[in-house]
């Protein structure tokens, strides 16, 4: 009996073991499962005056995405305001489409661009692979005529909270958007995979210590009804930051924000956008 009883502790033991070393080793895979997809024209979406780009990193990934030039277009020897914006980890900007010209104030440029490994992107998506993309968006999106570069903001939503806050540790940010943001990597694993010990995640992720290190204006947006991202980690951030607005949504999940927060939702990132990148030309 006793013996039975060693055998089914060293099964559970080496079971879990293997469960942990399979966490360990494709925690990437979990936080960036890489959706492919097509990715159509942005005028398919009724956006005629967008166009599909290719930017490459300085990794030699080529990127594909949108971009959206400014609207009406800045006048002879004037600049106009630009977003990046940074989709969730099971999105691509072609799956999310028809909503993304809807959060473009008059007057502004949008970039969103998959990460490398998603939709028709090149590459494997890691951590530290989705910062290089990051840096490359900004650079190519400062780089078209007609944008300021010192009045580009960014979107983030879910892991593109993290992509966005790091953003803004190394280029030139003027406002920052979060919707379902979490604290870190470590946190969301010990949210979700409790009985995985905090040294095996490698994920830093850290939007609370980035989001503490702001000097620019933030929105965070949030479900109460996240599970996946609780609200309490969205406020969390909320509290850290520099001159933040805190959107509350009620009875919104992790993925419905925009069903749920309907014309609230989107006015507020209109005029959070607009009033902190001084939309339209000048």
């Amino acid at each position: 009996m006793f013996s039975i009883a060693l055998r089914v502790l060293a099964i559970l033991v080496v079971g879990y073991a293997i469960v942990m070393f399979l966490a360990w080793r494709f925690q990437h895979r979990i936080a960036f499962p890489a959706p492919g997809g097509p990715l159509p024209p942005p005028s398919a979406f009724g956006m005629p005056d967008g166009r599909i780009v290719t930017v490459l990193t300085a990794d030699s990934i080529a990127l594909r995405g949108w971009y959206l030039p400014p609207n009406p277009a800045p006048k002879h020897g004037t600049s106009a305001p630009a977003i990046v914006w940074f989709h969730g980890n099971m999105e691509t900007v072609g799956g999310i489409g028809a909503i993304i010209g809807e959060f473009r104030p008059p007057g502004t440029g949008l970039l969103a661009l998959d990460y490398r490994g998603y939709g028709q992107s090149d590459g494997e998506p890691t951590e530290l692979g989705v910062y290089r993309d990051a840096e490359a968006a900004w650079d190519f999106l400062a780089g078209q005529p007609g944008i300021d570069r010192t009045r580009i903001g960014v979107y983030g939503r879910s892991i593109g909270s993290a992509v966005a806050l790091y953003l803004t540790t190394v280029r030139s940010v003027a406002a920052v958007v979060l919707e379902s943001a979490f604290t870190s990597g470590r946190e969301m694993a010990r949210e979700h995979y409790a009985l995985v010990p905090p040294g095996l995640v490698n994920l830093g992720l850290n939007n609370l210590d980035r989001a503490g290190r702001l000097s620019v204006p933030l929105l965070v947006i949030h479900g109460t009804d996240d599970w996946i991202a609780p609200i309490d980690m969205g406020r969390a951030v909320a509290d850290t930051g520099h001159a933040v607005e805190f959107l509350v949504l009620e009875g919104a999940g992790h993925n419905d924000t925009y069903d749920i927060g309907g014309t609230l939702y989107r006015d507020k990132v209109l005029e959070f956008l607009a009033a902190h990148l001084q939309s339209g030309p000048r």
